[in-house]
């Protein structure tokens, strides 16, 4: 690889890190994209080395989250296990795809999140009746967080995640973390943490996967994820300092962009 393949695979590591973090979307969101618009590889290929990649992303971040004490441990085990089998099953389907469907698919699906985050970007407030039997989660700052989760739909929701994650190589914060707000019922705060503590664990067993089928390049998952690993621990600290609107703001314009972004390329308009 030639230095500025490095210096640009650097950036998009330390970008990625910082931003996927900071939302708690662990960054496959930008490495696949980057992968196949800039360096061209292959679908399998820029898929295999995104899920190696956001895989030390998320242990990074995952990290300063539990230190901040923000990572609801016990709902997060149970959706971690029920996204393992789904992330063999899209590391096996993802030999199937070619560059255009990957493209096509990932494109769509970025776009409907966004637009579904917009029109909800306020997630719902529950009432005095609904908050009986809640968890409480008090952070490294003694802030409170009361919510009630609905574990089962979590669990279900998120075996369907390990498919589309590993499918895409997005490890699969970008869907879960939306999910976690909007339908499962945690604070964006708790959410964001949760989904990178989800996302070590998926992520690991989606990497091995893709391994073995030969789909990562070593090189470039190791200079994307040496500069992510930092960029996850400053993604980290911008998150505690960030609002709950500001979070989910920026989590539906990174899916935009770069959905319209790959919307375009399917369609040949660069």
């Amino acid at each position: 690889m030639s230095g500025a393949e490095i210096a640009l695979l650097a950036g998009i590591g330390l970008f990625a890190g910082t931003f996927g973090t900071m939302i708690g979307i662990g960054g496959g969101v930008i490495f696949v994209p980057a992968f196949l618009l800039f360096l061209h590889l292959s679908p399998q290929q820029a898929v295999g080395t995104s899920l190696c990649a956001v895989f030390f992303n998320a242990l990074s971040g995952s990290i300063s989250y539990l230190r901040q004490k923000r990572v609801d441990i016990r709902a997060g085990w149970k959706f971690a296990l029920a996204t393992l089998p789904g992330a063999w099953l899209g590391a096996w389907l993802s030999r199937y795809f070619t560059s255009q469907i990957l493209e096509l698919v990932f494109a769509l699906l970025l776009t409907a999140m966004a637009i579904f985050i917009f029109l909800r970007v306020e997630p719902h407030q529950k009432g005095k009746d609904e908050q009986r039997n809640t968890r409480t989660l008090v952070d490294f700052r003694s802030e409170v967080f009361s919510y009630r989760p609905k574990e089962g739909t979590g669990i279900i929701i998120s075996f369907f995640i390990g498919i589309i994650s590993s499918l895409l190589g997005i490890g699969g914060g970008i869907i879960h973390v939306p999910t976690l707000i909007f339908l499962i019922g945690f604070p964006v705060h708790i959410a964001t943490a949760t989904s990178h503590f989800v996302l070590a664990i998926s992520a690991f067993f989606g990497s091995v996967s893709h391994f073995f089928l030969g789909n990562i390049l070593i090189v470039p998952a190791m200079v994307v994820s040496a500069a992510a690993i930092p960029g996850a621990q400053l993604g980290a600290v911008l998150s505690r300092r960030a609002k709950n609107r500001l979070i989910t703001r920026l989590l539906a314009t990174a899916l935009l962009l770069v959905g319209l972004r790959m919307l375009l390329k399917f369609a040949g308009v660069y």
